[in-house]
């Protein structure tokens, strides 16, 4: 009963530190923000239990809303519910993990294809201002969650220049699936120069509408971000 106190404490904490969600917004939107953001940054932990309650009272809802939220939350992949009924935080195996990635390295790696196709010069050009405005930030800027953001944003548009409705659906479940994971290695400021060589190479090959080139660069940066995920894993198991 004790351990159990615990970790609702942590849990209930942690909310808490973040703040309340503000009246006159869609409290099951912010709520699920809200968590997703603290599961990005490790601020809930893998297999962490969620209290319904503790956590209504910290953000300063009710349990509905926060329902709600779990609920988006787990169609992302990033909440399971236990055989009792209970929320935590997911915490997919490598395997798990490295399979989401095979699919998509073939989704974005078809985008990177079809763009080159059928994106408009405008949108082309809106790809190629997020890439340089990630070489534009300041250093402090560099592991951070608004980083990790630009750099999703960047991957995201390429999608969504193909216009192809059912390759932009599926890419947003497989991209909300992986979003904790990615940001592991993308956060790390020893990747910054890899990160970034990456997505030029991508930006410039785009540019061009190297239909070939634009979707190896891709495929080859979403290889390189697992196989970092797979060395952190097995750092991580040796600690």
């Amino acid at each position: 009963m004790n351990k159990m106190s615990k970790k609702r404490s942590n849990c209930f904490e942690v909310v808490t530190e973040s703040g309340q969600i503000p009246a006159k917004r869609s409290l099951r939107l912010e709520a699920a923000n809200k968590l997703r953001d603290l599961i990005l940054l490790e601020e809930l932990k893998p297999g962490t239990h969620v209290p319904e309650r503790d956590l209504a009272e910290a953000m300063g809802i009710s349990r509905t809303p926060l329902k709600d939220a779990l609920r988006i939350l787990e169609t992302e992949g990033l909440i399971k519910y236990g055989p009792t009924g209970r929320p935590q935080v997911a915490n997919p195996s490598l395997e798990e993990v490295e399979q989401n990635f095979q699919v998509l390295s073939a989704l974005e790696g078809l985008a990177g294809n079809l763009a080159c196709k059928v994106a408009t010069d405008d949108q082309i050009k809106d790809i190629l201002a997020l890439e340089k405005s990630m070489r534009s930030l300041p250093k402090k800027a560099y592991g951070t969650l608004d980083f990790y953001r630009l750099d999703m944003t960047f991957h995201t548009h390429i999608v969504e220049a193909t216009g192809n409705e059912p390759l932009i659906t599926s890419h947003s479940q497989y991209k909300a699936r992986l979003w904790r994971m990615r940001a592991l290695p993308a956060m790390r400021k020893e990747r910054l120069e890899t990160v970034l060589a990456e997505h030029n190479k991508i930006a410039t090959a785009l540019k061009k509408r190297d239909k070939r080139a634009t979707s190896s660069a891709i495929t080859k940066h979403i290889r390189s971000t697992s196989q970092n995920i797979r060395r952190l894993w097995k750092k991580n198991l040796q600690h």
